[in-house]
């Protein structure tokens, strides 16, 4: 990552998702989960990461907010519902709930999200390593932290091989999960056979040896990393001593 966040320690950015999760989980007032999420979108703005912020929030955790918005206001049956078509009611009650839940949703998912996309892999996998976390461990987090683009990717090979060859992808929905159905086998085959090929990789690298390896990349923690976690630490202090909001 080639911004001053993307270049802090993983473990500096992990508190202060540490810290926004910890706020979120105990405060009950959706004003203070809106403002974490204002949070999250300054520290995307300050990495360059903001349209892809953007991007990845309204294309998944906007549409499961706007799902539960609509579920809980007009379908749950609650004590204030008030009948307006068939089974769809509106409720204050389910408005209140939904607002809750949602915004609490928006807050943790988002800096969630800033945190994957101003960390790279190899930076979370060498400050895991630095922290004498087993070897086995860490190729565990590190391959299902790559297991979903690692499989969006294949999928888009398989489906523009599909498209090469003639087959109908796009269109209806009908029609895409015909398209879908057929591709469940080789993306899974070719899954497993990635991840048999990147065993036997790690294996001719010496991966069970337990022989002291040296490093070709290397991060360090800086004066601004321990400002950082200092900070983050006196706001948790200063926000459970003056009481949740």
């Amino acid at each position: 990552m080639s911004s001053v966040i993307g270049k802090w320690y993983p473990s500096t950015k992990l508190v202060i998702l540490l810290t926004v999760i910890i706020i979120s989980m105990f405060s009950t007032l959706p004003m203070v989960q809106y403002v974490l999420f204002g949070v999250a979108l300054i520290l995307s703005v300050a990495a360059g990461t903001i349209s892809r912020f953007l991007n990845t929030f309204f294309k998944s955790i906007f549409l499961i907010v706007l799902f539960i918005f609509l579920i809980q206001v007009f379908i749950v049956k609650n004590e204030d519902s008030q009948s307006i078509w068939w089974f769809i009611s509106y409720s204050q009650l389910g408005l209140d709930n939904s607002i809750n839940l949602s915004s609490r949703i928006v807050a943790i998912s988002s800096i969630i999200i800033w945190f994957f996309q101003v960390t790279s892999v190899k930076d979370i996998i060498f400050a895991l390593e630095k922290a004498r976390i087993s070897k086995k461990i860490t190729f565990v987090i590190a391959a299902t932290i790559q297991l979903i683009p690692q499989m969006t990717k294949l999928s888009q090979t398989i489906t523009d091989a599909q498209r090469a060859r003639g087959i109908e992808t796009e269109g209806s929905v009908l029609t895409r999960i015909k398209a879908f159905i057929p591709m469940m086998g080789p993306l899974v085959l070719t899954s497993i056979q990635q991840t048999d090929e990147r065993v036997l990789t790690l294996e001719a690298r010496g991966f069970s040896s337990s022989a002291k390896k040296t490093a070709y990349y290397s991060i360090k923690k800086t004066t601004l990393d321990y400002t950082i976690v200092l900070l983050c630490l006196i706001v948790l202090i200063i926000y459970f001593v003056g009481g949740p909001l």
